[in-house]
């Protein structure tokens, strides 16, 4: 995703001289046998061009579940990852379902951005029937934007969140789950802005937090950072990591990076897909594979 070229106003302060390992601790009581054993986490990734046919074994050998596209990416005319679904699954992947959402200078009125929101549920809805994923999948709109959102955009999700269940399937975003100071000291979370908005709705947040800490940076640990890592305690999908890198944010990481700025998978010798690194609770966050696969 092209977040850099979208989030240019947030405004983010941390300090750090160094960069800690994120480890994940256990409850433990005066017996050590009665210890409850952290919970899981796994790694994916999304990318916005499909990375190949042939690259998905490699990419298989790190990653548990794909970012996988229903429209056309931001800063993109059109959807390489259309009719891949089956071999992507074939690879035992599990599917992060994406669809990009509009800019709030899209959205005109209230009364408009509620008829754009209907209306793009029901193409996201409509792509992933086509696709042949199943009903009840979450589907992530992409939110490109942070900080507070106008009252329109609010009215729009609250739209596409409706509409999206009347089609049968469920609702995401992906949006910032980093702080952004307003005037007056206030400070505001775009993940925070969206629940607050949003009544008694359910929805599921993919948040991205590439500031370094709590993001380890750009690398592949053997235990994963769970989704609540991001500073964000509902988050079910956590984007720790994004390529290229964003230097104000990741100073105290730059050398977790390939030199260009920009992550790859361990096994790809070539640099050829560079990457945004993801984890989540479960190996298939938008519980879309297939029943039984």
């Amino acid at each position: 995703m092209w977040r850099a070229k979208f989030v240019s106003f947030i405004f983010f302060v941390f300090s750090a001289a160094t960069v800690s390992p994120l480890l994940l601790t256990s409850r433990t009581s005066s017996h050590p046998s009665t210890a409850q054993p952290p919970d899981p986490a796994y790694l994916g990734f999304d990318l916005n061009t499909y990375p190949g046919d042939d690259a998905l074994p490699t990419l298989r050998k790190t990653f548990s579940f794909a970012g996988y596209w229903l429209s056309a990416p931001p800063g993109a005319k059109r959807n390489t990852w259309v009719g891949k679904r089956q071999l992507v699954q074939s690879q035992k992947f599990g599917f992060l379902l994406l669809y990009r959402g509009p800019q709030s200078g899209e959205l005109k009125s209230s009364s408009q951005a509620s008829h754009r929101g209907t209306a793009d549920a029901a193409k996201s809805a409509a792509a992933a029937k086509k696709e042949g994923f199943p009903l009840h999948a979450i589907i992530f709109l992409d939110i490109e934007e942070g900080g507070r959102l106008p009252a329109k955009y609010h009215v729009y999700l609250r739209a596409w969140v409706d509409a999206l269940a009347r089609a049968g399937y469920r609702a995401g975003v992906y949006c910032s789950g980093m702080p952004v100071n307003e005037d007056n000291g206030v400070t505001i979370i775009t993940s925070d802005d969206i629940r607050n908005n949003l009544g008694k709705r359910d929805l599921f947040f993919f948040v991205y937090n590439d500031a370094c800490p709590p993001s380890p940076g750009c690398v592949v640990p053997h235990s994963p950072p769970p989704p609540s890592a991001s500073g964000v305690p509902y988050a079910v999908v956590w984007q720790f990591a994004q390529s290229p890198r964003r230097k104000e944010f990741t100073v105290s990481c730059a050398a977790t990076y390939n030199a260009d700025g920009n992550c790859y998978a361990p096994g790809d010798t070539a640099h050829s897909w560079f990457l945004d690194l993801n984890s989540a609770a479960t190996p298939d966050p938008s519980s879309a594979r297939d029943q039984g696969r």
